[in-house]
């Protein structure tokens, strides 16, 4: 494969949280027992301000701002979300439009629900591959919502993050050596059109969905490259909940130490699209020239993509542009329950 690099990256978070035992609570459950079984101590919640759109921008600027280039010569925008502010009227030109991009782009929303985020580096990368394009960029946002009292409400949570990808490789903080894909149709979770809250397989959603399609990327992957667990120093996986990720990397042989800098599910909560994005974020925030990462994203309806990433020396000296992760995640603001209904009935 011809270079294909990150050469910008950037996540967002709001400011509100809640905690899983106030929900718990609202529902008289045993707060302590569903934190301990999920993984999953408080959540982030978007602000009545705040979409998929705004926090993308959020992301995308700091991702532009650690690549160093004009915003015109992004080529291609890419965006994957379960929560477009419009069912019919694009987020992608919105971004596109506050960013400065435009109007010479390639351009589209993406949906296939939590992998729609490295679905769309797949694409800016084969446009980058193709010769197309110069730079493109490919972003996760969610603010996903759950019917209130369903189990999903304890982790549904708000974030974006972006990657600017290039082909010069003098320019990349990170080489994508190689990714693939694994899908099937397996319908452990769904919305249907006109549904305000999405329905969800139970426990079908594992087994069958979330750990059926995972291994089997990350296998696919280590054939493809010729790798396996131990060479990489790094390891994200989306995040549902904490066990989830924790036990996929168990069963390809990842340890705990390397599955730990982006599972950061404990204190955010599931973004949807941008879950596994942010823990890639999580990562690049403190990673070291020469390391290797693993990415495997997962989607219901159902499929994951999975890529084999290596930082560059120039990571160090772009970590220092911008915010990270860690300063989303220290300055936070707690609510009620009941402020947290308002604000998923504005948002919906």
């Amino acid at each position: 494969m011809r270079p294909v690099g990150i050469v910008g990256y950037g996540g967002y978070l709001p400011r509100r949280r809640i905690k899983t035992s106030l929900i718990a609570s609202a529902w008289q459950k045993e707060g302590k027992k569903l934190e301990a079984g999920l993984g999953v101590k408080e959540k982030t919640v978007a602000g009545k301000d705040e979409d998929a759109v705004t926090m993308a921008v959020e992301a995308s600027l700091l991702a532009l701002a650690r690549a160093g280039i004009n915003q015109e010569k992004i080529g291609a925008l890419f965006m994957g979300s379960e929560s477009h502010p419009y069912a019919v009227n694009p987020s992608t030109t919105k971004v596109g439009e506050i960013l400065g991009i435009g109007p010479d782009y390639f351009t589209a929303d993406l949906e296939f629900a939590c992998k729609a985020g490295t679905t769309a580096m797949q694409i800016v990368a084969a446009f980058l591959l193709a010769d197309q394009i110069d730079y493109g960029l490919a972003i996760g946002a969610d603010t996903a919502q759950a019917k209130p009292g369903d189990a999903l409400e304890y982790a549904t949570a708000a974030g974006a993050a972006a990657f600017l990808l290039g082909r010069k490789e003098k320019e990349f903080l990170v080489k994508i050596n190689s990714f693939c894909s694994y899908n099937s149709d397996t319908p452990d979770f769904w919305r249907r059109a006109g549904a305000k809250y999405p329905s969800h397989g139970g426990r079908f959603t594992g087994e069958k969905a979330y750990f059926r399609h995972t291994l089997a990327v990350g296998e696919k992957l280590f054939k493809k490259t010729k790798t396996k667990a131990s060479d990489y120093d790094y390891a994200v996986f989306h995040m549902p909940n904490a066990k989830f990720p924790q036990k996929a990397a168990e069963m390809l042989d990842f340890t705990a130490q390397q599955v730990k800098p982006g599972l950061m599910v404990e204190s955010v909560g599931n973004t949807y699209a941008a879950s596994s994005l942010l823990g890639l974020c999580a990562v690049l925030d403190q990673a070291k020239p020469g390391q290797k990462v693993l990415l495997v994203s997962y989607g219901s309806g159902a499929g994951s993509d999975a890529f084999s990433l290596t930082t560059t020396a120039l990571l160090r000296k772009k970590q220092k542009r911008g915010k990270d992760l860690g300063s989303y995640l220290r300055k936070k603001k707690y609510i009620d329950y009941v402020e947290y209904l308002q604000l998923m009935e504005a948002i919906g």
